[in-house]
């Protein structure tokens, strides 16, 4: 899949800057690892899960393990080329700087 460098808003936010690079080297992740990962309440988590979710990056899948129930999160298709896009597009600007 190609891409144009593109600087995405939605993705740029910190939080969710992080949440996508996470979920980018992995087929999905679960809330609280993320949660954790970040070092955010699950609020603040759940806020930036449904920016991404509503911009289409985002895919949430609930499912009962261990007698609980788990919520997983995995960059969507879209995402994952927007995450890549906006890298692209920050590596391109850094060269700019250090150039």
């Amino acid at each position: 899949m190609s891409f144009v460098p593109q600087f995405d808003p939605v993705i740029h936010a910190p939080g969710r800057l992080q949440i996508c690079a996470m979920l980018s080297v992995a087929d999905e992740v679960e809330f609280a690892t993320v949660r954790d990962a970040i070092a955010v309440s699950d609020s603040v988590l759940s806020k930036h899960v449904k920016q991404l979710e509503e911009a289409g990056y985002l895919k949430v899948r609930k499912a009962a393990a261990a007698g609980r129930q788990r919520t997983w999160l995995a960059l969507t298709p879209e995402g994952r080329a927007a995450f890549a896009a906006h890298v692209s597009e920050l590596t391109r600007l850094a060269g700019i700087v250090a150039g």
